[in-house]
């Protein structure tokens, strides 16, 4: 055997060592084939119902990881996420989601064309469905910007 090596043949043992080096290849490519999947799927995991909220100066609070969003739309509908559902089985459809439980947050987000009075209506449907923990969603605003008109005339008394 020691005749071939000199003879310009090769070893055996060289042709088939193991080659020590990690192989990224693969791993980038897997890398970039989660980076497609996330920068597609982020966008979908937002409430995209169009809503004209109100601003406040308050500081915004942490917001959980799954929010359940109630949103009143300037038609008096009201949908759970982007599902729309009808007043009176709202209660029956946050009891029947997934991670249905009364001690979570619900989100009540509305219209500023909503009248008062019926974004009351929905608080207190929540209310007697047993969710009493309840946040109301605005826009954050500057806290020394002006104030709308409508905010700034004195009540008639």
């Amino acid at each position: 055997m020691s005749a071939s090596i000199a003879e310009g043949g090769f070893d055996d043992d060289e042709e088939f060592a193991e080659a020590h080096e990690i192989n990224v290849t693969p791993f980038i490519d897997v890398m970039l084939v989660l980076l497609i999947i996330f920068m597609v799927a982020a966008p979908l995991a937002t409430v995209d119902l169009p809503v004209d909220l109100p601003s406040s100066s308050a500081t915004a609070q942490k917001k959980p990881d799954k929010p359940t969003y109630v949103s009143i739309k300037s038609d008096l509908a009201v949908a759970i996420g982007e599902t729309q559902v009808k007043r009176v089985d709202l209660v029956r459809s946050l009891d029947a989601m997934p991670d249905a439980s009364k001690d979570r947050f619900i989100f009540l987000r509305a219209d500023r064309a909503v009248p008062y009075g019926e974004l009351m209506d929905v608080l207190e449907t929540l209310r007697a469905g047993g969710y009493s923990k309840i946040k109301l969603v605005a826009l954050e605003s500057i806290a020394n910007a002006p104030r709308p008109p409508s905010a700034l005339s004195e009540p008639n008394p």
